[in-house]
């Protein structure tokens, strides 16, 4: 059970299923057994078209960042903006600027990903995940592979998103500093 702001900590070993969870709770996978809940409405039994219903209130920040190395800072954050919705551009705009803000990327609106550093391609996958607005954040190892520096700079974020924002979560890590972090830590208003 995930309560509303809140977050909750998948720790385990490299290839314990850590992963499968967040595909199960995306609708990706179906399981064996039992019964997968989201937002209130069993999703194990679905059909695609509502998954992706569901799926609208669920963001992913994928272990690689998974950016569009041909397209810009701005046209990643906004992508699903553009392509979901109908709103106006000047609004998408607005939106990219606000969550870019947030991670404190703005300034790299115009960068393409391959010009940013390994935690600035995170700060702008978290960025992407949160334009859209969604309850659910899920985070498949968001500091593997980075420094100790940048890593506390993403756990931060995701902090943030919780305390600042209401977002609840799903961290998935074999990392027991980033789950202690997250776990100990809170975001001042």
């Amino acid at each position: 059970t995930l309560r509303k702001g809140h977050t909750k900590v998948v720790l385990g070993a490299s290839g314990a299923g850590k992963s499968t969870i967040l595909r199960l709770v995306l609708g990706l996978l179906t399981p064996d057994g039992g019964a997968i809940w989201v937002n209130g409405e069993r999703i194990d039994t679905m059909s695609e078209d509502k998954l992706r219903r569901v799926r609208g209130d669920l963001g992913m920040v994928f272990q690689e960042g998974a950016l569009f190395d041909s397209l810009t800072v701005r046209e990643n954050v906004g992508y699903k903006l553009f392509e979901e919705t109908r709103l106006p551009i000047d609004e998408v705009d607005a939106r990219v600027h606000e969550v870019l803000g947030f991670v404190g990327l703005d300034e790299f609106w115009s960068r393409i990903p391959s010009e940013l550093s390994g935690g600035q391609r995170r700060r702008v996958a978290i960025a992407r995940a949160m334009a859209f607005r969604p309850k659910i954040l899920l985070y498949d190892e968001p500091t593997t592979g980075l420094d100790p520096i940048t890593a506390l700079s993403i756990d931060n974020e995701i902090i943030k998103l919780r305390d600042l924002e209401d977002v609840s979560s799903i961290l998935v890590t074999h990392q027991l500093r980033d789950a202690f972090y997250v776990a100990q830590h809170h975001a001042t208003h």
